[in-house]
């Protein structure tokens, strides 16, 4: 078997390694099971694609996207290699050519996709084939912590465990954390020779701006740099479209792409992008893992990123050929508001959605950083030595002030608010204004109530974002994003510590433009985003449309008057009878905590007349329970008797006789018609 240098030349025509490819090639072709964190473009591909060949039988390599396994077979054979794949995007005549060359025992390479694994006929196919490695690309979508989590990417321990084969695992994004559950979930929790090869991309230059006119932002940095290859990611896919029609007439090559157009219409657009030059996609975050092309000069996010992790990704697409390449990452407090609500709105425990918060915070920071933004984001990588010089703020440092006092204020109405609220109320508190909700609570004769009119609104909202982006506070799932303080946060509250700020964003807010007007205001926010959870628990178990269980403007009302108990339910638009029988209860119980018991015949009742009227008897009932003296024999009526003597309302004796019978009417039955009496 030929060696991995000459190897490394005669099939792949590199006349070298790149750092650290070198020993995990050897370790990964001497057969030890291996994980491999290295930054993207660093050349992870290589990694197991060059001890492939100087090993007998099969590697399988488990990759996540269609589009990056053809580029990786057609380059593998363009360079003389057998490789194939075995996926969905198939045609019936590349399928039997794979399968025809795994009997002929050519293969050296298998691509499938981790779908694959879960037939149970795969582990028989590729028992049979001779596979002697797994290598597992993306390994980070192991991670239900991850910004990328597949499910089925959890069978490949299996796998592992019956093929009895070494396995490598490649990522370029895992944070100490993520790479714990890949070792847990791919290695059983055995150790693998772990290669860490640094998360700087040093010819990449980073920049943030808070949006001020987006589209025109995005506009400008484009036209910056026309004629050079570019992504811009978008937050929505109607976004996509609308930037990319804006670029185009701005002169540019334009498309947008999303998971929402036809295979056919993605594959033109990804095969376009490989083969263009200067061709700019606008896209979302579907045009990911895969994207292959080496002299991609810039990436742009028009809106905040997931994370951290995603944000690294998703820029590491750009100067892959080691040429200098540019990004640029906008923000506002709409971004945010909307991350937030996809975190509280999933159907993650209160812990993972607590730590996706965090992780928010974390790329809150990144953005709001005081200092070198590449230290910031190596940092929360665990990267402590960093040489920079190429981010906006080593080009221009920020305006930073000592934001001790102001921090102080916000945490100490968190203080004084029972740490119950978020930002907006406690905003509201800070600049004295005298809402319905704080004369109802009687915060107007809080200490704090007043004391922050130095700031507007709008910079008030700086200043928190600031406080989320030092982990000084997090959202609290449990309590519908009323903002907690972190332990980080006492010191300074306590006048133990100080804290520094950066005073250009907060004077920037100072003519922020309005932000466009939410569905329901800040504080109701957390609680809409909690109901539309617990609809999309209820549509997928009933396997419909999340609109056929409530509405949006169901769910609106119901987080702006929060009913308390099925009565109040029942006058919120759009709760009929029969859907307040259904899901009324589970509705309450996010809203208030706990649903009250109500018997089923009461609950039919719920939001009429005669509700209130069977409370009422119900009440009479239990006083006269042992009779008028207390020393009779217990009696009372069933549910369904006092839900017909409500409805049916008898005005006599004998009517109600006829209802309860002659016991029950003779005990109950004058104190019964008072009451329908006097509900008229």
């Amino acid at each position: 078997m030929a060696s991995a240098a000459t190897l490394l030349g005669e099939v792949f025509g590199f006349d070298g390694f790149r750092p650290g490819q070198e020993e995990i090639v050897e370790a990964v072709a001497a057969g030890e099971n291996a994980l491999a964190i290295m930054p993207t473009g660093g050349g992870k591909s290589l990694c197991f694609q060059l001890p492939a060949l100087m090993r007998d039988g099969v590697t399988v390599v488990i990759s996540p996207l269609i589009a990056l396994m053809r580029d990786q077979v057609r380059a593998l054979q363009e360079a003389g290699v057998h490789a194939g794949a075995l996926t969905s995007g198939n045609t019936p005549e590349e399928t039997d050519a794979v399968w025809e060359a795994l009997d002929r025992r050519e293969l050296k390479l298998l691509y499938i996709a981790p779908e694959r694994l879960a037939a149970g006929s795969s582990i028989g196919m590729l028992r049979r084939i001779g596979v002697s490695l797994i290598a597992v690309d993306e390994a980070h979508c192991v991670s239900q912590w991850g910004h990328d989590f597949r499910p089925d990417y959890l069978r490949i321990g299996e796998l592992r465990r019956a093929l009895d084969v070494p396995l490598a695992a490649f990522t370029a994004t895992a944070d100490a954390e993520t790479q714990v559950e890949i070792i847990e979930k791919l290695f059983d929790g055995g150790q693998p020779r772990t290669f860490l090869r640094g998360f700087d991309r040093p010819n990449i230059h980073l920049a943030f701006a808070a949006k001020n006119g987006p589209r025109t932002q995005i506009l400008n940095f484009a036209a910056a740099r026309k004629g050079q290859s570019g992504i811009v990611y978008c937050g929505t896919r109607a976004k996509t479209e609308t930037l990319a029609q804006a670029l185009r007439e701005a002169g540019h090559a334009a498309i947008h792409y999303h998971g929402g157009m036809e295979a056919e219409d993605r594959r033109v657009a990804e095969r376009r992008f490989q083969q263009e030059d200067g061709l700019i996609v606008a896209a979302t975050v579907a045009f990911g893992m895969g994207v292959d092309k080496p002299d991609i000069r810039w990436v742009a996010h028009a809106d905040l990123p997931k994370s951290i992790e995603a944000y690294y990704q998703e820029i590491g697409r750009a100067g892959r050929d080691g040429a200098p390449a540019e990004t640029l990452t906008l923000f506002g407090p709409d971004d945010i508001k909307l991350r937030r609500s996809q975190i509280d709105e999933g159907l993650a425990p209160p812990e993972r959605r607590m730590a996706d918060h965090a992780r928010l915070n974390a790329l809150l920071g990144l953005a709001e950083a005081l200092e070198c933004r590449r230290k910031t984001l190596l940092g929360y990588f665990g990267e402590a030595e960093v040489t920079c010089g190429k981010c906006d703020l080593c080009d221009q440092p920020a305006e930073l002030f000592d934001g001790t006092t102001a921090v102080r204020k916000a945490l100490s109405a968190m203080l004084r608010t029972e740490e119950w609220f978020g930002a907006g109320h406690l905003i509201d508190i800070l600049l004295g204004i005298e809402t319905d909700k704080i004369r109802q609570r009687g915060h107007s004769s809080l200490p704090t109530y007043g004391v922050g009119k130095e700031y507007s609104k709008p910079q008030w909202q700086t200043v928190f974002r600031q406080m989320m982006g030092h982990d000084l506070v997090r959202p609290d799932p449990d309590r519908y994003g009323a903002l907690r303080m972190t332990d980080a946060a006492l010191p300074i509250l306590r006048n133990e510590a100080q804290i520094t700020l950066r005073k250009d964003t907060i004077k920037a807010a100072a003519s922020r433009r309005p932000a466009v007007k939410s569905m329901v205001s800040e504080e109701d926010a957390p609680l809409l985003s909690a109901l539309k959870a617990k609809r999309r628990a209820l549509a997928e178990a009933a396997k419909v449309p999340a609109y056929v269980i409530f509405p949006d403007r169901t769910l609106i009302e119901m987080a702006e008057r929060r009913p308390a108990n099925l009565d109040q339910m029942a006058q919120v638009n759009g709760v009929g009878a029969k859907k307040l029988e259904k899901f009324g209860a589970a509705f309450l119980e996010v809203i208030n905590g706990e649903a009250e018991a109500v018997h089923p015949s009461r609950r039919k009742l719920a939001g009429h007349s005669a509700g209130t009227i069977f409370d009422q008897l119900l009440a009479v009932q239990a006083e006269l329970s042992r009779g008028e003296d207390g020393t009779d024999k217990p009696l009372s009526c069933s549910a369904s008797q006092l839900a017909k003597v409500a409805q049916l309302r008898p005005d006599d004796d004998a009517g109600l006789e006829r209802l309860l019978g002659d016991r029950k009417a003779e005990r109950f039955g004058p104190a019964f018609l008072d009451v329908l009496r006097a509900a008229g």
